[in-house]
């Protein structure tokens, strides 16, 4: 009887002190699953520390391990790209290397997918361990992208997944230089199964998210699946032309009536300073969409490929 193959996609960045810990884990859950086989495929994503290291020693010890390294650090999106490029499995799982994404869940997940969905994902219960004002704004960005765009993006999604092979391949088919997964995955479609899991530590080392870089990657998410900004940068400038022509007509009409007096200097001052501000938001939410299309043109490689033990790599 042939199984069917799973391939489980781990990015990596500076994991070396938890991921000897989580292959043990993860080998101890896949080890007991029946009717499948596996790959392991790690990508380092320009790592600092020995996590490369650790990796090609666990290599050369299992023969499931594959890994594929970059010559810098290019982010999770470009790791997780390159894995789903480079699998070989009928069903394709995605999950973190520092134990948040608990790999017991692999068993309820692949049950999930002989129910008949084509991806089961997981979402958080809730936010426990986490600082109020992130939490805050996490929840923030949801709404607004949610209001803002056709697709709706589950609030709280993780990025640890189990999809089939139809799915990964829809995803691929998508080329976009500057990738927002978590929105990508929500817009390709397809029967989704959740399953809330709660918000656990990690196992080991620090997180590498800081409040800029999450700050980035939610204007990542928004613009790259909503014109929104710019029709609200729009709507605002007429609103405003509209009403700076009513004041003028209101100008005139009292010069006309009560004569000339002298404009108050702090209420100019306030008009120029506030009309100069909503300019400058306004080109920057345009820099924004026109910086992403010139990335877009310059059809630079999502990353480099530095090592891997993978023939034919993509």
């Amino acid at each position: 009887m042939n199984k069917s193959l799973i391939s489980v996609i781990v990015p990596c960045y500076n994991e070396e002190s938890g991921l000897s810990v989580f292959y043990t884990e993860l080998s101890n859950v896949i080890n007991n699953i029946e009717n499948y086989s596996f790959e392991i495929i790690f990508i380092d994503d320009g790592s600092k520390d020995s996590t490369i290291e650790k990796i090609l020693e666990t290599s050369e010890i299992d023969p499931k391990v594959k890994y594929i390294t970059f010559s810098r650090n290019f982010g999770k999106e470009s790791a997780m790209l390159s894995g789903l490029r480079n699998s070989n499995g009928t069903f394709v799982v995605i999950m973190d290397a520092d134990l948040q994404h608990p790999p017991k869940l692999l068993y309820e997940m692949i049950s999930g997918i002989e129910e008949g969905y084509d991806s089961v994902a997981t979402r958080r219960k809730n936010r426990k361990g986490e600082p109020v004002i992130r939490s805050y704004f996490s929840k923030l960005f949801y709404r607004i992208v949610n209001k803002t765009s056709k697709v709706n993006i589950t609030e709280a999604a993780t990025d640890y997944r189990l999809m089939n092979r139809k799915m990964v391949d829809a995803v691929l088919e998508i080329s976009e230089y500057n990738r927002f997964t978590k929105g990508i995955f929500e817009w390709v479609g397809f029967k989704t199964k959740w399953i809330e899991i709660d918000n656990v530590e990690r196992v080991a080392g620090e997180t590498t998210w800081s409040f800029g870089g999450l700050f980035s990657y939610a204007i990542e998410g928004i613009v790259s699946f909503s014109v929104a900004p710019l029709k609200i940068s729009t709507l605002l400038g007429s609103i405003i032309s509209l009403i700076s022509f009513l004041y003028a007509l209101y100008i005139v009409i009292r010069t006309l009536v009560f004569g000339i007096d002298v404009p108050g200097y702090v209420s100019l001052i306030c008009i120029v300073l506030f009309l100069g501000g909503l300019q400058l938001i306004s080109i920057g939410i345009i820099g924004e969409y026109l910086s992403r299309t010139y990335l877009e043109v310059k059809n630079r490689p999502n990353y480099i490929i530095d090592k891997t033990n993978i023939k034919n790599i993509k």
